[in-house]
């Protein structure tokens, strides 16, 4: 028989990595930073929810071993200007390819940071992806 194995929520992983990583930055654009899997429901320049940073999964393909996940996290970054944004994506993406965990491993470059704008809102954005491994639990 072979062994029940199940893979982590590297969404959920992703954006802890990224919380855990960013508090307590010396950066000034990274003041007050919050990290979440959800777009947050109020994006507007007047309201204290800037800078965010969304994590979410793009892909996740299993190795047909069983052995390895390799995901896709997007992660797109809401500041009050374009540079700030650009900046904090950039300190965030840096952030997970230095980030050597159990559950996110071998944390890899895929595209951005690419400038944005919200178009719901009007608000600057930069968005990211990388690219990244994990490994399964088996369960008995």
């Amino acid at each position: 028989m072979k062994p029940l194995v199940v893979f982590p929520d590297v969404q959920s992983a992703g954006a802890g990595v990224v919380r855990d990583a960013l508090t307590g930055r010396p950066e000034s654009y990274a003041a007050g930073v919050k990290v979440g899997t959800r777009v947050p429901g109020d994006r507007s320049p007047e309201t204290p929810n800037l800078p965010y940073v969304l994590v979410r999964l793009d892909a996740s393909l299993p190795h047909r071993s069983g052995a390895n996940v390799r995901c896709t996290l997007r992660c797109t970054v809401w500041h009050e200007d374009a540079d700030q944004a650009h900046d904090l994506a950039q300190l965030a993406l840096g952030l997970l390819i230095a980030h050597d965990g159990t559950v996110l491993r071998s944390v890899r470059y895929a595209t951005g940071p690419l400038p944005a704008t919200d178009p719901d809102s009007g608000i600057d954005l930069s968005t990211f992806t990388v690219t990244v491994n994990a490994r399964p639990s088996v369960l008995t």
